[in-house]
């Protein structure tokens, strides 16, 4: 059992190694990309200015020995400059190593911040490609968390990559190399194994430590998720009267959270320790050999202060490098998980040059269309049905028997699992999803906004839209004397996810937004489910407009929506049963007869 538990450690360190250095592969191109000659400029020159740096800095320390060895009247002073001189000529020094520094950060933020700018996007884009299945199974809060760390740790990646790893060694082998050349192999010795053990402390204690920090990562995103969640349905909470059983549910997960970040600061404070313990023995090693040194006269005091110059030197990055270390690992796992998010394939992609849709007269054709959310469920079951160009054709039946599921085939929200969806001919898996949205008008049952003004919403439906088009369509879905009766008129905010509207003004915006669109096809689907009877009748008129010449599918569940149809298709699980007109199939006696006959009764009970 112990063998099997130390090969899945085993193999679990290989994962995270083999994940650490895809990311810095994923990373390097953005350091020295082929098409940006600049940025390898910037990268050049920061790294000169980074190297003047630490020659300036390895070389600062023989500055104050010389003017300690002034003051106190022995040795050669340097450069022939008295102990005032020398210490002037230190400052400087100082000042230099400091100043090539920012120098070497003002040159690179820009190779950083356009990095990180292209990273964003290039996730962000990715996102909005995979497919529906992807998008429901996951939580947008935990999704937005995993971008913003990953994002967060690509500049913090790019800097201390290139200015703090490699400094460090080139730094140290400087040191080294004086020590051993100005004294003897002893300092270089007792400096080298201070060295070697901090590192292999450091190491060891933060591999650790990065186990417990994706403990953390993990109960924060949990913490969040539950928050967003909770916000994202701020009505339902309170229909339910949750607040307390909601407030319960987070500070579940924030209390996982606190734990887990207890042990991080536990580990840091004794990782903290470990490092001070062993830079302050060697530091003590070394400054024991130099005072011994200048008691037997081999050494004077100058060389003293040098050696404690060049100790503490050493020790500023040594401590650095614990934390440098530590973040980047910790950048490494955020960041992996980012890759991990664009690694994900999109499970509905273009084709390989693919052409664009052309829609002629809009025929829509279902042949033989098998799917399944699940390979345990299957929704569709050979649904065979053509919709000639310009016809309004709806589709109806009970809950669950595929109404709503053509119409995200017919958008691509997934592929068929066998058979074909055809417009004008053209499989829809073969033209460009592009173009295949650009056709497809959708007023869904339930109108998202975006937290925007009234015109933001509408003008979404087209890029560029004028104001004189917003209201246009506007006009159209009937919405234009309520929105010019509200004291902001078309710049009222509608709150997030368009709260501040009534479920028919919000269906309204939606419909005026996809009229605005003006696509050959239409897909309705429950679209005027959430108005009332008044307005309802109001919006069938205006969809009733905006379908003539156009391709309609209709997905209604309230059948006096769609009497005027010119075909009414009755689906019952997953199989096309019926169809023809309103008339033909009441005449029929069968299942649509069976559906209009109880919503009739429905409704004279509610009246």
């Amino acid at each position: 059992m112990s063998q099997w538990h130390t090969a899945s450690e085993e193999e679990l360190a290989r994962n995270e190694q083999r994940s650490g250095w895809r990311t810095v592969r994923r990373v390097a191109p953005y350091m020295w990309p082929d098409d940006k000659p600049w940025v390898k400029y910037r990268v050049v020159f920061a790294m000169l200015a980074l190297l003047a740096s630490k020659l300036i800095a390895v070389g600062t320390p023989m500055l104050y020995k010389g003017a300690v060895d002034a003051l106190a009247g022995e040795g050669v002073p340097p450069l022939a400059l008295g102990a005032v001189g020398l210490t002037v000529a230190y400052g400087m020094a100082r000042l230099m190593t400091n100043g090539f520094q920012q120098l070497r950060d003002a040159i690179f933020a820009k190779v950083a911040q356009r990095a990180l700018r292209q990273l964003a996007l290039e996730t962000f884009e990715h996102i909005h490609r995979l497919s529906m299945r992807y998008h429901i199974s996951r939580k947008t809060g935990g999704l937005s968390r995993i971008i913003e760390r990953g994002v967060k740790g690509v500049e913090f990646l790019l800097r201390f990559l290139l200015f703090s790893i490699g400094p460090l060694l080139l730094e140290l082998l400087m040191i080294g190399a004086v020590l051993f050349w100005l004294f003897d192999v002893w300092y270089l010795a007792v400096v080298a194994g201070t060295i070697a053990i901090y590192i292999w402390f450091t190491f060891k204690v933060t591999e650790w430590r990065v186990k417990l920090r994706r403990q953390m990562n993990d109960q924060d995103t949990d913490a969040n998720q539950k928050a967003i969640d909770s916000l994202l349905n701020f009505e339902t909470v309170k229909y339910f009267g949750a607040e307390k059983r909601e407030a319960a549910r987070y500070d579940s997960a924030m209390a996982g959270y606190e734990q887990a970040a207890l042990k991080t600061s536990y580990s840091l404070a004794f990782l903290n320790f470990g490092q001070s313990f062993l830079i302050t023995s060697g530091l003590v090693g070394v400054m024991v050999l130099a005072a011994m040194g200048v008691q037997n006269g081999t050494l004077t005091v100058g060389d003293f202060v040098m050696v404690n110059a060049y100790m503490i030197q050493i020790t500023m990055p040594l401590n650095f490098l614990g934390t440098v270390y530590r973040e980047i690992r910790q950048a490494l796992v955020d960041m992996g998980e980012m890759f991990d998010l664009l690694e994900q394939p999109s499970e509905v992609s273009d084709k390989e040059k693919a052409p664009a849709l052309d829609v002629k007269s809009g025929t829509i054709e279902l042949d033989n269309v098998a799917f399944g959310y699940e390979a345990e469920r299957q929704i569709l079951n050979g649904v065979s049905l053509t919709v000639q160009g310009g016809q309004t054709v709806a589709i109806v039946g009970a809950s669950g028997s595929g109404k709503s599921t053509i119409g995200r085939l017919l958008f691509r929200f997934y592929d068929v699992n066998s058979g074909a969806l055809r417009i004008d001919g053209q499989d829809v898996r073969d033209v460009t999803q592009e173009s295949l949205h650009d056709a497809i008008g959708v007023v869904p049952q339930d109108t998202v906004l975006f937290n925007d003004t009234i015109r933001y919403n509408i003008a979404y439906g087209r890029d560029n839209a004028t104001q004189e088009e917003v209201i246009a369509a506007a006009k159209a879905a009937q919405i234009h004397d309520f929105i010019s009766s509200l004291p902001e008129g078309y710049d009222t905010p509608v709150g997030e996810r368009g709260l501040k509207l009534s479920g028919g003004e919000k269906q309204r915006v939606g419909i005026a937004r996809t009229l605005l669109k003006n696509p050959p096809l239409l897909l309705l689907d429950e679209a005027t489910s959430a108005l009332d009877t008044e307005t309802e009748q109001g919006i069938k008129e205006a969809l009733a407009r905006a379908g003539q010449g156009r391709t309609v599918i209709t997905i209604a569940h309230r059948l006096s929506t769609i009497a005027e149809a010119d075909r009414i298709v009755v689906l019952e699980k997953g199989q096309v049963i019926e169809e023809g007109t309103h008339q033909a199939l009441l005449e029929r006696q069968g299942r649509y007869a069976q559906l209009w006959a109880r919503q009739q009764s429905d409704d004279e009970a509610a009246a």
